[in-house]
């Protein structure tokens, strides 16, 4: 089970593949590089990734991609946005999060009105965000993180085209857990997608994750982490992975990548809804994601999203 991060991920995936009797099975429930189960990242992948030509790699939670998607879906039905302009900081995750974007919202009736790169050097970008305001838009994504010089980002963003409630501001992860930018008036409003859903939305769930979660605050004298939660989805796959086996290494991973593959039912599954691993890519089909809004000097979670 694992791995927790992604660049572990794409070192450890080829060598478990060429493992001997067989590819052995590695399910992670913190991974959300894209290009270990989907192409259009980095050229090969993600069949560098495979040298024996068969998939040994799962995971059971959504991707950087789905929260491009998930972002221009908000964007376009509850934030009603119809001009948006993207920025991107030219790193590989800014820019793939970006264009997913971009993609995205094409299909939502959302207009690209420009798109352009920042770049973390620059001491101003009141410019930049004057020539943003000559496309009139409603909306900006940054495609990018907050350590990029987010902090000089937002406050010219503010200072041209009003705050976030004017012209709307949205972007990933990357500006998720930031002290500095949640205590900074410049992020107020400020909407953001997270891969996965919180504790609280999980716990509303009866039945698994409810009775997991009062067993973990029992031994441990705190609340579990969602990722812990996820921890548990992703051993859930590999337990029903082992059952459904002939009881060997390759018979295990072949449980999850052929025939219909692996699922876990809403009734048993500790995140309260369907966990089915794609047998074709590895991925999870109905992927999760959290929008959190800047409010308070807090990130507040304001909607769930599902993304297939």
């Amino acid at each position: 089970m694992g791995t927790f991060n992604s660049g572990c991920a794409r070192v450890e995936v080829p060598v478990l593949n060429r493992a001997p009797p067989g590819p052995m099975l590695m399910v992670s429930h913190s991974n959300t590089y894209p290009g270990l189960t989907s192409p259009g990242w980095e050229p090969g992948e993600p069949d560098r990734y495979y040298p024996t030509g068969q998939r040994n790699y799962a995971r059971v939670i959504a991707t950087d991609a789905d929260q491009g998607t998930a972002a221009a879906r908000y964007a376009a039905s509850t934030l009603h946005v119809r001009r948006c302009f993207v920025l991107d900081d030219g790193e590989s995750y800014g820019v793939g999060v970006a264009h997913r974007f971009r993609s995205q919202a094409a299909r939502q009736s959302i207009m690209i009105v420009g798109t352009a790169t920042w770049s973390p050097r620059q001491a101003s970008y009141r410019d930049l965000f004057t020539r943003v305001a000559t496309q009139h838009p409603d909306c900006v994504y940054l495609g990018g993180i907050y350590d990029n010089n987010g902090a000089r980002l937002l406050a010219d963003k503010v200072a041209v085209l009003g705050d976030n409630t004017k012209t709307k501001l949205l972007g990933p992860d990357g500006f998720t857990g930031w002290p500095d930018m949640d205590a900074s008036p410049d992020a107020a409003g400020m909407y953001m997608t997270v891969d996965g859903l919180p504790l609280a939305t999980i716990a509303a769930h009866p039945g698994p994750a409810t009775r997991f979660i009062q067993a973990y605050e029992t031994r441990y004298g705190e609340v579990p982490s969602y990722l812990v939660i996820y921890g548990v989805a992703a051993m859930q796959v590999i337990l029903a992975a082992i059952a459904n086996s002939d009881g060997t290494r390759r018979g295990v991973t072949d449980a999850v990548f052929h025939g219909a593959g692996i699922t876990i039912p809403a009734a048993d599954s500790v995140l309260g809804s369907q966990i089915k691993i794609d047998p074709h890519t590895g991925d999870i089909v109905d992927r999760e994601l959290t929008i959190l809004q800047e409010s308070g000097g807090t990130e507040q979670v304001v909607q769930s999203l599902r993304v297939s």
